[in-house]
């Protein structure tokens, strides 16, 4: 398995050098009428690629291209794995000081080791004239700053931990509502069970890690969740051991692993699974219009809440954009951000992601249905830091965990996995 990602990463990688050196970043001439056709290419790499994500990249683009008509946007995207095989092609185009103008990144620990490495320039001169304290919540912009820079522009925040859910599913195995916690969840997974349809869809092997930090924080709660990442916390206590025996179990319910959070998503909204844990991007998926997502109806072919045992903490991520050390078009990557920045571009953005605005002063009324909750949620609920999307554990740290789960996943032996976490945390959370 680990082969086959390895050779897929490759063939990525080779495949993306080419456009990139048949795209470049310099001018582009036309002969036509003689004019000079000449735009400057900007190159934009993110793993925006799925319904809903590419249908709202897409509409910031429009922007972009409608504010800067010198430019063309280059869609330097690369799908898969929740952005794994995209970062594992950034690193190699980074080692190679051969940075794209702009590049996806989450907001938190993710961002560090790309800092620390030097590949990236502060931008505390555009979040000054754009006067972007301002607008972001404090606890975003911390997320954000390293060492007194702030070093991306974030152009959402998105919720982890939400089960999604079919309710007619539901309804035939006798299951009143979504369960509230661990116990009434793996409840309501035996009595889908009982039905034959499937209780949990699960997607490729990231959408496990995914599914691990929500079990994490409905089984040990919010502060201890939190204590896990402060440094010199212990993760060999019992009720990181209860945790991961509840993970053990759920995982028993989980139907065949598909081949990413999309059609793993779709057997939720399809009525072939009951549950599904995923972030809220899956919202544009279910959603949007058949051209863009799977055009259903929510309350009907699909409903949601807060994962067991977390209402009342908000699983957080954020996408942002940075400015690379060396960026061949960098007045073109800073034209960009501006744009990612911007109410104008965040309010085109995230009605088709399934994600709300970073921005504190962007048009409510656009953010109806499961956006509209999402919002109030992000106001009102504590905080929590996703593991699989970069806000509480660095590349390595989050690398040792996703090798954890894999080999878990093999053996399923709750207490070696544990173990191996233990030492995950004692080597990377110095």
């Amino acid at each position: 398995m680990r082969r086959r990602w390895m050779s897929a990463v490759a063939v990525t990688v080779a495949g993306v050098l080419s456009l990139s050196a048949c795209g470049g970043g310099g001018d582009q001439k036309g002969t036509g009428d003689g004019q000079a056709a000449a735009k400057k290419q900007v190159e934009v790499f993110s793993w925006w690629t799925g319904p809903g994500e590419a249908d709202g990249l897409k509409a910031m683009r429009d922007i972009f291209e409608k504010q800067n008509s010198g430019l063309t946007f280059f869609d330097a995207a690369v799908a898969g794995g929740s952005g794994d095989k995209a970062r594992a092609l950034l690193s190699s185009k980074l080692q190679a000081d051969q940075p794209p103008d702009t590049f996806q990144g989450h907001a938190g620990a993710e961002l560090q080791g790309y800092i620390k490495a030097g590949k990236l320039e502060p931008l505390n001169s555009l979040y000054d004239e754009l006067k972007l304290r301002d607008v972001f919540p404090q606890q975003l912009v911390d997320q954000l700053t390293y060492e007194g820079n702030v070093y991306s522009v974030p152009v959402n925040i998105h919720r982890s931990n939400v089960l999604w859910f079919n309710p007619k599913v539901l309804k035939e195995a006798g299951v009143a509502g979504a369960p509230k916690t661990i116990e009434e969840f793996i409840t309501a997974l035996e009595a889908v069970k009982k039905t034959g349809k499937i209780p949990l869809s699960i997607g490729s092997e990231w959408t496990d890690v995914h599914l691990l930090e929500s079990v994490l924080l409905g089984s040990l709660g919010t502060d201890a969740y939190n204590a896990l990442w402060v440094k010199g916390a212990d993760w060999s206590g019992p009720a990181v051991t209860k945790a991961l025996e509840d993970y053990k179990t759920i995982l028993s319910y989980a139907g065949p692993p598909q081949d990413d959070w999309q059609p793993a998503s779709k057997q939720v909204a399809d009525g072939a699974a009951a549950f599904n844990i995923m972030g809220d991007w899956a919202y544009g998926y279910f959603h949007n219009p058949p051209d863009g997502g799977l055009g259903k109806k929510s309350k009907e072919d699909f409903d949601w809440a807060a994962s067991p045992g977390t209402d009342g903490t908000f699983l957080w991520l954020s996408d942002s954009f940075t400015l690379p050390k060396g960026a061949p078009n960098r007045d073109g990557a800073l034209a960009w951000l501006k744009v990612a920045a911007s109410k104008e571009g965040q309010d085109a953005f995230n009605p088709k992601k399934g994600s709300i605005p970073a921005r504190k002063d962007a048009d409510k009324s656009l953010y109806t249905d499961y956006l509209e909750w999402d919002l109030a949620q992000w106001a009102s609920d504590k905080l929590a830091g996703s593991i699989q999307h970069g806000v509480v554990a660095n590349d390595a740290w989050k690398t040792a965990i996703t090798e954890a789960v894999g080999l878990f996943l093999q053996s399923k032996d709750a207490a070696k996995l544990q173990q191996a976490l233990v030492e995950a945390a004692q080597t990377n959370n110095q």
